[in-house]
């Protein structure tokens, strides 16, 4: 079965900075797109931001962008989120995703990691 984790969630105060990991075991993240999804309390999950198989396209959320960048670092079987000025409003817990689609929306991923929870608190 294929496993997605993803790491590097956590406290941080407004302003502040985190970068999340999405890792896989038994299988290649380049097979894929990547997205990164978020929910929080009493909240749909909604996507945050995405990146195609090769890295040559990427999205982002109005709410994240200038804020938020993602990448992948295919030899390390590895996709980041790099997350800048925090505010308390992404505290969430974030998902990795994979799949054969591409964009923001939930259909578009056919596996998932349990998630990270990040909390931006003073």
């Amino acid at each position: 079965q294929l496993q997605i984790v993803e790491s590097g969630g956590g406290l941080v105060q407004p302003g502040g900075s985190l970068r999340l990991s999405c890792a896989a075991s038994r299988f290649r993240l380049d097979g894929y797109t990547i997205g990164w999804f978020r929910q929080a309390p009493g909240k749909e999950r909604e996507g945050v931001s995405c990146i195609s198989r090769t890295g040559g396209a990427v999205a982002y959320d109005d709410s994240v962008k200038g804020r938020f960048t993602i990448s992948r670092d295919n030899a390390k079987n590895t996709v980041y989120l790099h997350m800048n000025s925090l505010k308390p409003e992404d505290t969430a817990v974030y998902y990795c995703a994979a799949g054969f689609g591409y964009g923001l929306e939930l259909s578009a991923y056919n596996f998932w990691g349990q998630g990270t929870q990040v909390t931006v608190a003073s």
